[in-house]
């Protein structure tokens, strides 16, 4: 009987899926378009921060939204409404984009006259950090009810991510949440990892993060 063979399919995938977003990186610089890729989990308040962002934003830099879900086109409408233009990415019932689905996307929104397009990535902790999607840099919201153990818990998240928004700081004097600890966490798994404290609601921190992040596209797109 014939030894069974072994094929690493994961291993294939990921290398195929990397030299695809490291050909997207380079057609984004060439149009001279930074893409950010956003994950969290489900409520983290994603929606809310790209809403304050663009209030922010909308003025100085020329941006785009691409939002994926498996189903329903509702974050894509309230980000429309806002007077930026949006599309809406449904993903089949898969709990991540990959640089393929990244590509078509910015394939329909077009990059040419946008200096910034914004991946809301669909919401949990592990899917979407395997997966390079060909964005410039990952970030990344954590909210306070969520816990301060997090990066423990799911560490490559934090290990992919540029930036960690630790969001809903309002609420803070509800949950035992500790700033320091999850600023100490994090840093175990990416010690580069910048941390910007917001409340998307009240606006709270939210020109920190805004001005880190028109300074990332300026950069990118000279």
């Amino acid at each position: 009987m014939d030894p069974v063979r072994i094929i690493e399919i994961k291993e294939s995938i990921f290398a195929d899926n990397d030299a695809e977003a490291d050909r997207v990186r380079g057609e984004l610089k060439r149009d001279k378009t930074f893409l950010l890729n956003l994950m969290s989990s489900p409520g983290s308040g994603k929606t809310t921060m790209l809403l304050r962002t663009i209030e922010t934003l909308k003025d100085r830099l020329r941006m785009g939204v691409m939002e994926a879900d498996i189903d329903s086109a509702v974050d894509a409408e309230t980000v429309a409404a806002a007077g930026v233009r949006s599309i809406q990415l449904h993903t089949g019932g898969m709990c991540h984009l990959d640089a393929g689905m990244t590509e078509q996307g910015l394939r329909e929104i077009g990059t040419e006259d946008l200096d910034l397009v914004v991946l809301e990535n669909v919401g949990n902790l592990v899917c979407p950090a395997e997966f390079d999607t060909g964005a410039v840099k990952n970030a990344m919201i954590l909210s306070v009810p969520e816990g301060h153990d997090k990066p423990l818990k799911y560490p490559l998240i934090f290990t992919v991510c540029d930036v960690l928004l630790i969001n809903k700081i309002d609420v803070l004097p509800y949950f035992d949440f500790d700033m320091e600890k999850v600023a100490e966490y994090a840093h175990m798994r990416n010690p580069k990892l910048q941390i910007f404290p917001i409340c998307a609601k009240t606006g709270e921190g939210m020109d920190a993060w805004c001005d880190w992040l028109e300074q990332q596209v300026k950069d990118w797109n000279r």
